[in-house]
């Protein structure tokens, strides 16, 4: 295995060398390094500067590069861990030179979780985290982190198997990226009251191929209870693109008010709030002390959170716009227009071309044709 150097935020340590290029695809050495989620990276070490809790662990550490960063740059005890006997050789290397408390360990992640504690637990793995949702939430005494990167399942391209995985019907709408965030935030919030464990977001997002969760997690079955109340449905019509919302665990089968056609239910999902004002503020805070390497990118990405509103799906004014047959004017100037008749209206950072609203569908049109 060829190895060279890698400098991420304030960590430079030894990867694969075609991992390491955007020109090999990901996953082609013998130990995995994705250069591709350097922005992942950045916004978990924003978010562990913030939190600041007693220890941190490493699920699936591959190159380790992520642990390296919350050692070196947080100054939090990280454990790593990884199956791979080879990954972990090269952590351990590596590690020697990193600042900072750093434990490695080669085991199975679920056995790992399982058996020990931490404060953070972090789940990074190559496509679902799903496997290791049950051990990571009996670990994790504060906080979970997740990566999702099998966003065909999760964002309905691949429907059948979103219902195999997550318990839950996805649906392949123009706000499929959002529907994707709130099925795994659902899923997680499903399979931790089971524990009688509560979840709240604190930091969540979805970004290019993957949907990132931080989360913090309390005990107790009254939580729990106020955890499953925020699950739900939205219902879809593929006819008119009209939605509505629905807390609940049963869907209903109503019929759309426009055009008469049956609504798709889309869910169960997280209907509540996907991120914390507080939480968002505290790592805003963090940007200026950090080596990030997309520091407007992620200045941009948090006011914008910031700013949405917290409802379960989004219309793409250029799809409104091309069912009308017009030319759309900007989204400030509908944002604008939507505000002025007395609707909550907001972007959304998924997509430039997305906007919520309160608004019903005839009034989202006439502000698009003004």
């Amino acid at each position: 295995m060829e190895l060279i150097p890698v400098r991420e935020g304030d960590v430079q340590c030894m990867v694969s060398k075609t991992d390491a290029s955007l020109h090999f695809p990901p996953g082609s050495g013998q130990v995995f390094y994705n250069p591709r989620m350097v922005f992942n990276r950045d916004m978990t070490i924003l978010m562990m500067k913030a939190l600041q809790p007693g220890s941190y662990l490493d699920a699936m550490g591959a190159s380790g590069i992520r642990g390296f960063r919350v050692a070196a740059e947080c100054g939090i005890p990280v454990t790593i861990n990884d199956h791979n006997p080879v990954a972990v050789d090269l952590i351990t290397k590596n590690s020697r030179l990193i600042p900072g408390r750093i434990e490695v360990t080669c085991r199975d992640a679920n056995a790992l979780m399982h058996e020990r504690h931490f404060h953070a637990v972090d789940l990074d793995p190559f496509g679902s985290p799903v496997p290791f949702l049950d051990a990571g939430l009996t670990s994790a005494l504060q906080y979970l982190f997740v990566t999702a990167t099998d966003t065909a399942p999760l964002c309905g391209a691949h429907k059948k198997a979103g219902i195999r995985r997550y318990n839950a019907i996805p649906g392949n709408t123009e706000y499929h990226s959002e529907v994707g965030l709130r099925i795994l935030l659902g899923c997680v919030a499903r399979k931790a009251a089971q524990y009688d464990l509560g979840i709240n977001p604190l930091f969540c997002f979805a970004r290019q191929h993957y949907v990132r969760l931080h989360c913090s997690i309390r005990k107790g079955a009254k939580r729990a209870d106020t955890t499953l109340f925020n699950l739900g449905f939205v219902y879809h019509c593929y006819s008119c693109m009209y939605r509505m919302e629905e807390q609940g665990f049963f869907p209903s089968v109503p019929v759309c008010p426009y055009c008469g056609s049956k609504l798709e239910p889309i869910g169960p999902l997280w209907m509540g709030q996907t991120n914390d004002p507080l939480s968002l503020a505290a790592v805003r805070e963090q940007i200026k002390h950090s080596a990030l390497s997309s520091p407007l990118q992620t200045e941009r990405l948090i006011d914008l959170l910031l700013q949405e509103l917290p409802m379960a799906s989004f219309y793409d004014y250029h799809h409104l716009a091309r069912k009308i047959r017009i030319s759309p004017a900007p989204v400030d100037s509908i944002l604008d227009a939507l505000q002025r008749r007395g609707y909550l209206a907001s972007r959304v950072h998924y997509t430039g071309t997305g906007l919520k609203t309160n608004a019903p569908m005839h009034e989202i049109l006439e502000c698009i044709r003004v």
